[in-house]
């Protein structure tokens, strides 16, 4: 396959040098920070707490958004309507709650990951429990967006999918081993103001080839009812509508910005708790204009090719990369390309960094407190390189057919319930301990984990009598539905929260024997 070409589209050269010119400098730009993070392992996962509340919101934005938003939810308002905006309410709700109930507890204390606040609160099996489930969980799920990526730089210059992630896997890892948390956020800002950037410059070329511009697509796309944001229905199969938008957006924002450590280290990186608020705060704002501008891109690419007559046959995913690289302006698809690797590398630099920082912190240094500080930052490194070979695994493993954006939230769907249940339990009850919490945790788990397997509606029949009475006997059909992804957080977190606290009542615990652990 020629270096230019794939799928039928060209990437031009200067385009293509755009691509190459951005991965090259994004590497030097975070090289720039690797005297930054030789200090302590504060320095390398916190950045010293020393970042700016604006800088932090922009790179919780960079983290939230990924390749998959960029690529998946134009797909989804091509093939839809702006039902997925609805989320946007619950993630707004959701981070109140977070800057209420968890950030206090977070700045109480030293701590490096969110689940030593667990190990306070209940003990070190669960504190182990709880990082084992985030590392499972971070590595599935960011296995599926880093494939993500493969999509757009297969489509643009040939490369295949396998050699497109061990490119962005190797390039990422380099900045991130050198410079820690510092160089994982200040590449970030630059990233979202390129993906920005981008994506705005997209929505212009799409407007561009619609007759009327952005007022003829809002009026085609309008008639096409593609911009119905709101789906008022109390269906469990349904993912995007009103109830599941505001109440599993909301847990799922709980979950996801509250209990992992890919953004809980980002919060705990501001220099107080006012500054960590405000980022998280301001971020929600950026991450609801981010989802429109995305959704009225895909809308417009419906309108240009209806209007056209040339419906794409690829997937829903393909279609925004195919428009990129086989419709748009020299200099603009390099542009574009350019932004969707900046979102794709800044979310892969994040996770790289927290599935280090709790593999050192929550699982090694309990067991070897004596590390000197330099052996802890080497070990930190390496540990930042296995997770990469990991990545790396996990995306070739993970091509596969759907909607890419709904495939990775709903694998962290699975896991963050019960997450999110440990928690709640460990700050809104003192009577819940560590042995029923771990219960709970379990069945909260396994609870997401038959949702999610499930194929589709399971039809059944009970068959029913009363004794004495023949006539009344009979057999009713029942339906068991397929639950949409949006409500697994939430479903988990009420299962875990339940047998939790009953567990914990049925099998009490001496307060002496909840855990304390060193301080880090």
């Amino acid at each position: 396959m020629n270096l230019l070409t794939a799928h039928g589209a060209h990437l031009r050269f200067v385009d293509l040098a755009l691509v190459l010119a951005y991965l090259a400098g994004i590497t030097l730009f975070g090289l720039r920070f690797r005297k930054s993070s030789r200090g302590t392992l504060r320095e390398y996962f916190l950045a010293g707490g020393n970042i700016p509340w604006w800088a932090i919101a922009l790179s919780i934005v960079a983290a939230e958004t990924s390749t998959l938003t960029i690529i998946s939810v134009p797909g989804l308002a091509f093939t839809g309507d702006f039902g997925f905006l609805q989320l946007g309410f619950g993630y707004m709700l959701g981070r109140i709650v977070i800057c209420i109930l968890f950030l206090p507890r977070y700045f109480r204390g030293e701590l490096l990951t969110a689940y030593q606040l667990i190990g306070q609160r209940f003990g070190p099996r669960l504190h182990r429990f709880t990082a084992l489930l985030f590392l499972v969980m971070r590595a599935a799920s960011e296995g599926v967006r880093v494939f993500a990526v493969a999509i757009v730089v297969g489509i643009a210059i040939g490369t295949g999918d396998i050699a497109s992630i061990a490119i962005l896997c190797g390039l990422t890892l380099l900045y991130t081993f050198e410079g820690g948390m510092t160089a994982v956020i200040w590449t970030d800002v630059l990233q979202v103001f390129l993906y920005v950037l981008g994506s705005a410059a997209a929505l212009w070329t799409v407007c561009a080839r619609i007759s009327g511009g952005f007022g003829g697509l809002f009026a085609a796309a309008s008639a096409a009812h593609k911009l119905t944001v709101f789906h008022f229905s109390w269906s469990i199969t349904e993912a995007y509508t009103f109830q599941a938008g505001v109440l599993g957006g909301c847990f799922l924002t709980m979950a996801s910005h509250g209990t992992d450590q890919l953004m809980v280290q980002r919060l705990l990186a501001a220099k107080n708790l006012r500054d960590s608020r405000l980022a998280l705060l301001v971020s929600g704002l950026v991450i609801c204009f981010q989802f429109a501008l995305f959704l009225f891109i895909g809308a417009g690419l419906f309108v240009y090719y209806r209007n056209t007559g040339t419906m794409p046959a690829q997937g829903a995913d393909r279609i925004f990369p195919a428009f990129i690289v086989g419709e748009m302006p020299v200099g603009i698809a390099g542009l574009m390309v350019a932004a969707i690797l900046a979102a794709a590398m800044s979310n892969l630099s994040a996770a790289l960094n927290s599935l280090a920082s709790t593999t050192v912190v929550d699982f090694y240094l309990p067991r070897h407190p004596e590390l000197s500080q330099p052996r802890r930052i080497r070990l930190s490194r390496a540990m930042t390189i296995a997770w990469a070979a990991a990545l790396c695994g996990l995306a070739i493993l993970s091509r596969g057919g759907g909607h890419v954006v709904e495939i990775g939230l709903s694998i962290a769907s699975v896991l963050w319930g019960a997450m999110l249940g440990v928690f709640l339990l460990g700050t809104l009850s003192r009577r819940a301990n560590e042995r029923g919490t771990m219960a709970g945790m379990v069945a909260g788990c396994l609870v997401n984990l038959l949702l999610w397997l499930q194929p589709r509606s399971l039809a059944f029949w009970i068959t029913w009598s009363f004794p004495f009475f023949s006539a009344s006997n009979g057999v009713t059909p029942m339906v068991f539905p397929k639950i949409a992804w949006t409500w697994y957080v939430l479903i988990g977190s009420l299962v875990t929260c339940a047998v939790g606290y009953a567990g914990s009542l049925i099998f009490p615990e001496p307060v002496a024997m909840r855990g304390q652990e060193r301080s880090l």
